[in-house]
């Protein structure tokens, strides 16, 4: 399997995200959002914070619990992320302590700069991966971006594309302007950094 990185610039710091460009097939982001059911619809919350905060996050989700339904699912992205690992980053992996999310950003929604590790609950998660469900001609705005030498960088928004970063890096969604993105978010775990 063919990896590369998203930007051609040959002085990105060793961190910079992979992208798997064919993770998922259109069929099966289709199949994946299938899933989707209004009435498991939660909002998203910030980890460590003890309200909702629509300034920071606005988003929904729904949690997918491992299941004989998402079994593949999450047998792909582990298998997509640990490759990535076992090429670039060295981690030592247990697993998936949380479910998968899948994402939903109509117009209006965002995540605003953030790291996924921090003190506490999240502090065993290594690796963050994203799964670009909807096409890129179906929303605008709404772009995952990184944080790389003081710079906002886009990441390729191809349906099907897996992108996989460490926790550690800081990235947001930038608020959708027309349409809605659908996508996967997961974290690989493993133990505290020491």
């Amino acid at each position: 399997m063919k990896y590369a990185l998203p930007f051609d610039d040959p002085l990105l710091p060793n961190f910079a995200e992979y992208v798997i460009s064919d993770g998922f097939l259109p069929h099966e982001t289709i199949r994946i959002l299938e899933h989707w059911d209004n009435k498991k619809v939660e909002k998203a919350a910030v980890s460590g914070e003890e309200k909702y905060n629509e300034e920071l996050r606005k988003s929904s989700l729904i949690g997918l619990e491992p299941s004989d339904d998402t079994h593949w699912i999450y047998e792909r992205i582990a298998s997509l992320a640990t490759s990535v690992n076992a090429q670039r980053y060295g981690f030592e992996l247990r697993g998936f302590l949380e479910p998968l999310q899948l994402m939903e950003y109509k117009t209006g929604d965002l995540f605003d700069w953030h790291m996924d590790f921090s003190a506490g609950e999240v502090s065993h998660r290594k690796l963050s991966i994203t799964v670009q469900l909807s096409d890129a001609e179906s929303y605008e705005g709404g772009d995952l971006q990184f944080m790389i030498n003081k710079e906002a960088e886009n990441a390729p928004r191809r349906i099907g594309s897996v992108i996989v970063f460490p926790s550690f890096i800081r990235h947001r969604v930038t608020e959708v302007t027309s349409g809605t993105r659908y996508s996967i978010v997961a974290w690989l775990s493993g133990p505290p950094y020491r």
